[in-house]
């Protein structure tokens, strides 16, 4: 997938946090850190530095939710993430998104943090965003 066919993608998945550019893509994906995991329907970017995987952004198309594809892009993301040698993997995602925390949940991610205000609604709201994290290769889970 190109840059721009990431962005169209994004752009109809999210509305918040705000959907990400073609320039915003081609940066992060020419970066030897971070991957791209997907298909035409969705697709999942993350990253590895040092021991840790940052999931960045996971999208998938409205027309092909509710079909497994997400958790099979983080079932993809947690296993290319511990390959790279992570040993805990985390993500940020808006509080009031409870399809995306049910499936982070269901993959074993659990709620560590919380970040007041991190994400902007269009309308100018502020939505908080909660920090989850998961233990990779049989490592401890994070205090």
């Amino acid at each position: 997938m190109t840059p721009a066919d990431l962005a169209r993608l994004h752009a109809l998945a999210f509305v918040v946090p705000r959907p990400w550019s073609a320039a915003e893509f081609a940066d992060l994906t020419a970066r030897a850190d971070t991957f791209l995991v997907g298909t035409g329907e969705g697709f999942l970017l993350g990253r590895v530095i040092a021991d840790e995987a940052e999931l960045l952004t996971l999208a998938v198309a409205p027309a092909a939710r509710r079909r497994g594809l997400g958790a099979a892009l983080v079932g993809v993301f947690l296993e290319q993430a511990a390959a790279r040698g992570a040993a805990t993997a985390f993500l940020e995602v808006a509080a009031d998104n409870a399809a995306a925390i049910a499936l982070y949940s269901a993959a074993g991610f659990a709620r560590t943090g919380l970040r007041k205000g991190y994400f902007r609604h269009p309308d100018g709201r502020r939505i908080d965003a909660l920090i989850m994290v998961r233990a990779l290769n049989g490592n401890p889970a994070p205090a």
